[in-house]
């Protein structure tokens, strides 16, 4: 990776369907934290700065991280994903390149899927690109609409904000985006909370940018597997297990 390529880590959640105190990103597969395992495959990639987002108990993530290269933002509040960005803005405001946006709990993106993304992104002269997953059982995630041409994006629906129409693709968020950066943080002070859960969405950007005649990408991840978030303990064990044999 060049020196204009960034990362922010999402990893301020509490992660309440867990039933534990412990902050989401450090619950465990064989013994190594969830966000330790994504890092781990971040870190070799050479980005120009790692910044994590830190919340509930963020204190433990920040020691868990302690000899890890990256830096921190504080989200005190938990009002969203787009709020966690617009928190990271001291570290990020000036940064001239592409941010890689990234999930702490999705701990299996694969490094070839975070070069396909970053690859589409560039040739598609997008100033957004959503990595995107097709699942059999699509409950939960926010939903994608494509803009007529297979490779662009219009707008993504969040789970509880999706009419019975949109509840119906299968095509979902990873929750994983690269973007222009400077565009990135331009934008986020467009979003709003008039939604279901009162919250600043990260992928309100995809709408407000699309909106301006921008150009907004979306590439599929070959393996959907790898960009499935952890929400729950049954959902940690049967991650595990998908992975357990490769």
């Amino acid at each position: 990776m060049e020196a204009d390529k960034a990362v922010i880590v999402l990893a301020a959640g509490k992660g309440k369907r867990m039933k534990s105190d412990l902050p989401k990103v450090l619950h465990q597969i064989d013994g190594i934290p969830m966000i330790k395992i994504l890092l781990n495959r971040l870190i070799p990639m050479g980005f120009a700065r790692i910044v994590v987002v830190i919340g509930h108990q963020g204190e433990m993530v920040r020691n868990e991280l302690s000899n890890y290269p990256v830096e921190f933002a504080w989200q005190r509040e938990q009002n969203g994903t787009g709020h966690a960005v617009m928190m990271t803005r001291e570290f990020m405001g000036d940064f001239e390149g592409t941010t890689l946006v990234a999930a702490g709990d999705v701990p299996y993106l694969s490094q070839e899927s975070i070069v396909g993304l970053f690859r589409a992104h560039q040739e598609a002269g997008a100033v957004a690109t959503c990595l995107s997953a097709v699942f059999d059982d699509p409950t939960g995630y926010g939903r994608i609409i494509r803009d007529g041409d297979a490779g662009l994006l219009r707008e993504i629906v969040e789970h509880k904000d999706a009419s019975e129409k949109i509840l119906k693709i299968n095509e979902i968020n990873s929750g994983t985006f690269c973007f222009d950066n400077q565009r990135l943080f331009a934008t986020i002070d467009e979003i709003d909370t008039d939604n279901a859960q009162g919250e600043y969405y990260l992928t309100d950007a995809v709408k407000i940018l699309h909106g301006k005649g921008l150009k907004v990408a979306v590439v599929t991840a070959s393996n959907p597997d790898e960009v499935r978030g952890v929400n729950s303990v049954d959902q940690l064990q049967e991650l595990a297990q998908k992975f357990a044999d490769r």
